[in-house]
């Protein structure tokens, strides 16, 4: 897992993950701009010397546009974004609210959406351009209360695949990864009587992602990459 040199942008970059994934890319050589509708960043990131681009509402298309093109600025072009910027709800259809539906494909699919649009004249100058979403293996089949979130996840899953065909011939991968729950201190503090262990380690994710960026990697696109841990 080679990603010495590479420019990545993280959506979501403040967050567990996002941050988590930023500093294993940093750490492992890689130059990296973190993105985030938050107004500010964890001291982590800085301290890693990773650029932070805070108050970006990327599920508006110019502003998407704003923040790619300000983490591209920032690291001399782009080599990979990766679409981490994304939500959770669980509630039934029935004593839920329809706009439940419409906030989470806002933050989980539009996002994404309008994060890889912005990108793309950036990743075309790339060698090996490179695109990794973060699906979720709950979308292979929806439980109770899982509606509004599984169908969001489930159109970030179609959009991977739809990328990745419409890129093939560009020198761009489209990727995405389906974790099953991830060890957060918010999903720690939902589920206390959770055998933690089971569940995948941010870092684990990270590890995973930054091989879909590699070189590689060149060879896949459009795969659904289960990481489900011991769940």
């Amino acid at each position: 897992m080679n990603v010495q040199g590479k420019r990545i942008a993280i959506t979501g970059g403040f967050g567990t993950l996002g941050a988590a994934v930023a500093r294993v890319a940093a750490a492992a050589g890689a130059h990296v701009a973190a993105i985030d509708r938050a107004d500010a960043a964890p001291g982590s990131l800085a301290d890693a010397g990773i650029a932070t681009i805070a108050g970006a509402d990327i599920a508006d298309g110019e502003g998407a546009r704003k923040a790619i093109d300000a983490a591209a600025t920032a690291l001399g072009g782009l080599d990979a974004l990766v679409n981490i910027a994304g939500a959770f709800r669980w509630e039934t259809l029935a004593d839920g609210s329809l706009d439940t539906w419409d906030l989470l494909y806002r933050i989980n699919v539009r996002t994404a959406a309008a994060a890889s649009k912005a990108a793309l004249p950036h990743l075309r100058k790339s060698n090996a351009g490179r695109i990794i979403n973060i699906g979720a293996n709950a979308a292979t089949r929806a439980a109770a209360g899982m509606g509004a979130y599984t169908a969001s996840k489930a159109g970030v899953m179609r959009l991977t695949e739809a990328l990745a065909e419409e890129l093939k011939d560009a020198n761009i991968t489209v990727n995405a990864i389906l974790p099953s729950i991830i060890d957060t201190p918010p999903n720690r503090a939902d589920m206390p009587n959770a055998d933690f262990g089971k569940w995948v380690r941010p870092e684990q994710l990270a590890d995973v992602i930054l091989f879909l960026v590699s070189d590689a990697a060149s060879p896949v696109t459009g795969a659904l990459v289960p990481v489900v841990g011991k769940v």
